[in-house]
């Protein structure tokens, strides 16, 4: 049985809903539990307590059956009405050991959890870098080191992931529709998003965001410095001015994006 790690996080509220997500993974998928991992901001080092999402995956030691697929749907179904401060904030998806080792384009579709919402859909090419982080950061919950089970992911396939998101979602999604950085908490994200996926471009590597931002506040020539402090105090400034700039940073990291290749 996967060795369980009691404090995960610096975080005690966050460690509840982990533990609980836990306990009921263990019932549900019983000898197929491999291990349970965190990534994005808990692993990279960049959590905000105001708008982050706790993001886990569970791998699993076969691949997972039709029964166990309804036990997952409704052990999440569970937890989102359990009361815990972030039972609805978390966010990840179930893979077998075998699926870690590379993205695989075209996959199966795959139990995931988003938004309070329980669901199949394969990995898109963010699967890279996610594989990633896991592979540089992960945290264990449960489980032994999760490095050995991931290929390395090279600079070029890093940035290929990145450029894929940022001329999907922020180029056909919040370009086109700015008014979603109104919601409460995402214009600071999106400007350090940006910083992040600039430092990618240039150094084939995923940091932080506050690492990020500080490389940007030194590399872009000052252009966007300003917006970028404010962003790194996780205040949001919805000002018509500050909106302004940061669909600017966006259309300039976009632009950017479009040197690299995108995985298929």
């Amino acid at each position: 049985m996967a060795k369980i790690s009691q404090t995960p996080t610096p975080y005690p509220n966050v460690n509840v809903v982990l533990h609980a997500l836990l306990k009921e993974t263990r019932a549900a998928l019983g000898e197929n539990l491999f291990g349970m991992y965190l990534y994005g901001s808990l692993a990279s080092g960049d959590f905000d307590e105001h708008s982050s999402d706790v993001d886990f995956v569970i791998v699993t030691n076969q691949e997972i059956t039709a029964d166990e697929i309804s036990k997952l749907c409704a052990l999440h179904e569970r937890i989102a009405h359990s009361g815990l401060e972030w039972a609805k904030k978390l966010e990840g998806s179930y893979v077998p050991r075998a699926v870690l080792r590379r993205y695989i384009p075209n996959d199966i579709a795959r139990p995931q959890y988003n938004e309070g919402v329980f669901f199949l859909a394969p990995h898109e090419s963010d699967w890279i870098v996610q594989r990633y982080i896991l592979r540089a950061y992960a945290v264990v919950v449960a489980g032994p080191p999760i490095q050995p089970l991931i290929d390395p992911v090279s600079s070029d396939e890093l940035r290929g992931a990145v450029a894929g998101i940022l001329s999907g979602w922020w180029a056909m999604h919040i370009l086109t529709q700015p008014q979603a950085l109104l919601r409460a908490g995402y214009q600071p994200y999106a400007v350090l998003t940006m910083c992040r996926a600039l430092y990618c471009f240039e150094h084939g590597a995923i940091v932080s965001k506050p690492r990020a931002a500080r490389w940007a506040m030194e590399s872009l020539e000052g252009k966007w410095n300003s917006l970028i402090e404010h962003a790194l105090s996780h205040r949001a400034d919805t000002s018509d001015n500050a909106l302004a700039q940061t669909t600017e940073l966006i259309r300039y990291t976009v632009a950017r994006a479009a040197m690299y290749r995108v995985p298929k």
